[in-house]
């Protein structure tokens, strides 16, 4: 067993404190990564303060890891030491079940095994990646390649997949018309990548306090969710509304500014049900979804996306020391626009 250092939970109400804990050894399919950088989601926040449902604590967050491999077992063949890799929201699956076979394992039938908080195959609780080494099965490690930095990969293990696979799914590209709402963690990388599959890209903020950055990062449009103008002006506009706010939304005016035959779908997680008219749908064809991460062949795919096109997370690199500032920051919405905690600063 490796003890290494991370930064834990203790309670749905402390802060998180250094600490330490103890990583498996590595068996004939693991894979023993040395983490360079986690990023911090929100739902290391609704985690580590069991506002999801009572968590068992300690908690180790993170699920948004990128670092170097630094051990294989002998029956590993996909990753070498040296290699550049990274780990998002799921460590293992069961494998057999038909999501599992089509390469879905975020949906698999038996539960997919969280990189935290989730009791693993062998009957472990996971701890996640802020921490400075990690062990991992290798089916669930996935190659970062040359071109995207270490701290800038980190989010797209999470943010970055979760709007990848909306986008892929729904068909966003050349000649359709795409809206993202919020410009946060997800919303921000939503914008990147939709724009680089060629799709014409407006965000629906509430405000336009970020309206250039939106326009940077690849928007054509940026409209004001709070003008009530904006949802007379957009009606029938849209093929395909992202939602990646976790805030309740008044979805039948929403779904009002999709085309015939479009589709909203939401990622955003809101604590409290939403409802919609089921008219706003039927008259028009259009179609409300979800849609959860994505399969660990799907998120090596859009890493090779964002290689070919540049893309990377904006981030706010800190140390370990500012976690539970960081965490503050997130839910004031001051944050431009993932942190990322460099983990060499919890040795």
């Amino acid at each position: 067993m490796l003890t290494v250092n991370a930064y834990a939970a203790t309670a749905a109400t402390e802060p998180l404190a250094p600490t330490t804990i103890e990583r498996r050894d590595v068996g004939p399919h693991d894979v023993l990564i040395e983490i360079r950088y986690c990023g911090i989601c929100h739902s290391d926040i609704h985690h580590a303060r069991s506002e999801w449902g009572e968590q068992t604590y300690p908690i180790v967050p993170g699920h948004e890891i990128a670092g170097i491999v630094t051990e294989v077992g002998d029956q590993v063949t996909k990753h070498a030491v040296g290699d550049r890799v990274g780990v998002g929201c799921m460590v293992n699956s069961c494998r057999d079940c038909e999501p599992c076979r089509k390469g879905e394992e975020q949906y698999c039938l038996k539960g997919n095994t969280l990189t935290y908080g989730s009791i693993d195959r062998d009957g472990t609780r996971t701890q996640g990646g802020y921490s400075t080494h990690v062990v991992v099965n290798d089916d669930f490690v996935v190659n970062i390649p040359e071109g995207i930095d270490l701290d800038e990969a980190a989010p797209l293990l999470c943010a970055g997949i979760t709007t990848y696979s909306p986008l892929r799914r729904f068909g966003a590209g050349p000649g359709k018309k795409v809206a993202v709402v919020g410009l946060g963690g997800l919303g921000h990388m939503a914008v990147k990548l939709a724009h680089a599959m060629g799709a014409e890209v407006t965000v629906l903020s509430q405000s336009l306090k970020k309206m250039d950055d939106g326009l940077r990062l690849g928007a054509d449009h940026y409209r004001a969710t709070s003008d009530p103008a904006t949802f007379e002006q957009l009606a029938g506009t849209f093929d395909l509304i992202v939602n990646t706010v976790s805030a309740k939304l008044d979805l039948d005016a929403y779904l009002g500014l999709l085309a015939v035959n479009g589709t909203m779908v939401n990622v955003g997680a809101p604590a409290e049900p939403l409802s919609l008219n089921v008219f706003s749908l039927i008259m028009q064809g259009r179609s409300y979804a979800g849609s959860l991460i994505g399969g660990i062949r799907a998120t090596q795919e859009m890493l090779d996306f964002c290689a070919e096109h540049g893309i990377g997370s904006e981030v706010e690199v800190i140390p370990a020391d500012k976690i539970n500032e960081a965490y503050e920051r997130v839910l004031a919405s001051d944050v431009r626009y993932r942190f990322v905690i460099d983990t060499s600063t919890l040795a």
